[in-house]
């Protein structure tokens, strides 16, 4: 069990019709079907994550067709079931997530009450003249707004994106502010170009937004980790978006990743918690979906799978649970961030960070050589 004595917990306080919270959890979540997710600050910057955030990624139409009333009741019903974190990017249906986030939260006068994260080093621009930067996984976006994407980590590149950001959002200000893919992986023969751009002048925007208060935090927002320890080790960062590096199925960030994230106070917000899909679907489910890092899970993958889904069943948990607990249980790790397609997917991810994880089963995964014995875990996250 992780020493969890230094870590700060705290619960959303909630005031409903004059009524404070104080006058008892359970008449508030009896008569408004709320979870009370846990809150972790980032550092020292005033920010607080529920335990909990919604990614808009596939509300911006990421292979499928989002219609705007499904984007408002999939924003709406996690604010409902508790969550107060909410994380967008002008890359999200080339500027859509942004509009629709934005207009929803304004409107239904829940704004002031949530924090918001997005991202910069890509601006938008016309379809008709500009060329779309190249995408790592081609990313096929449905009935996006008329724009491409192109990478800019230069000072006026990353103004420019921040300042269009507020105006699509309708905001004064976000959060956190996240660089996008600043990744080697993703950048291949490009990355010391973008580097270079953010060490000339992209650093010296961020720390500005930062230092005048438009922004609270700034992080990475990418899918590796290499590159959230180059950048801090010339750049102060808060915290990293990072997707898909620490899972059930991966491990590698507890052996260097984490100790020194954490030597430098950066709070890692963890996406990509069921690696793309194969944790969420479990071995058996559609082979669309049974992916494991955007590929089709490996036989070696699935294998791994079933042996967590046959842990899972003597537990009576999901094998979602069972990924989700995992990755919050690590001391480094301030909040998970989920997307969904529906109120349905909103309602699951609720659950399964919300139930109570039976004693002994990070044990029995332990013995079974499934996840390392030094895995910090928690029973049961709030």
């Amino acid at each position: 069990m992780a020493d969890l004595g230094q870590r700060k917990r705290q619960k959303v306080h909630v005031i409903i019709m004059g009524e404070p919270a104080s006058s008892g959890l359970a008449t508030l979540r009896s008569r408004w079907n709320m979870t009370v997710l846990e809150k972790r600050k980032i550092g020292n910057t005033g920010v607080e994550l529920t335990s909990l955030g919604l990614g808009t990624s596939p509300l911006g139409g990421c292979g499928v067709s989002v219609p705007f009333t499904n984007f408002e009741a999939v924003v709406m019903k996690a604010y409902e079931l508790g969550v107060r974190y909410f994380d967008t990017a002008p890359l999200y249906g080339l500027g859509k997530s942004e509009h629709s986030l934005g207009h929803v939260l304004r409107v239904n006068g829940v704004l002031g009450d949530v924090v918001i994260s997005t991202k910069a080093g890509r601006i938008l621009k016309p379809a008709s003249r500009a060329k779309r930067a190249e995408s790592l996984y081609g990313i096929n976006w449905i009935d996006p707004l008329p724009y491409v994407d192109e990478y800019d980590y230069t000072y006026d590149g990353i103004m420019r994106s921040f300042e269009d950001s507020q105006q699509r959002m309708g905001v004064d200000g976000v959060d956190i502010l996240y660089l996008h893919d600043v990744s080697g992986v993703w950048h291949r023969d490009s990355y010391d170009l973008y580097l270079s751009q953010l060490r000339q002048s992209g650093y010296r925007a961020c720390d500005e937004l930062r230092s005048s208060g438009a922004v609270k935090a700034i992080g990475l927002g990418v899918n590796e980790t290499a590159s959230v320890l180059q950048v801090a080790a010339e750049f102060d960062l808060d915290c990293s978006l990072v997707a898909g590096r620490y899972t059930l199925l991966n491990h590698q960030p507890l052996e260097d990743f984490f100790p020194e994230a954490q030597r430098r106070g950066i709070a890692i917000i963890a996406g990509g918690v069921y690696n793309s899909g194969v944790l969420a679907e479990g071995s058996k489910g559609a082979a669309a979906v049974r992916t494991y890092d955007y590929q089709t899970a490996s036989p070696e993958i699935l294998k791994r799978v079933e042996a967590l889904e046959a842990v899972c069943g003597e537990f009576g948990i999901s094998l979602a649970t069972a990924a989700t607990h995992f990755v919050y249980s690590h001391p480094a790790v301030t909040a998970v961030v989920q997307g969904a397609l529906s109120t349905a997917h909103v309602e699951a991810n609720v659950k399964a960070i919300s139930e109570t994880i039976p004693p002994g089963f990070w044990s029995a995964l332990k013995a079974k050589g499934l996840i390392p014995e030094a895995a910090p875990i928690i029973a049961s996250p709030a």
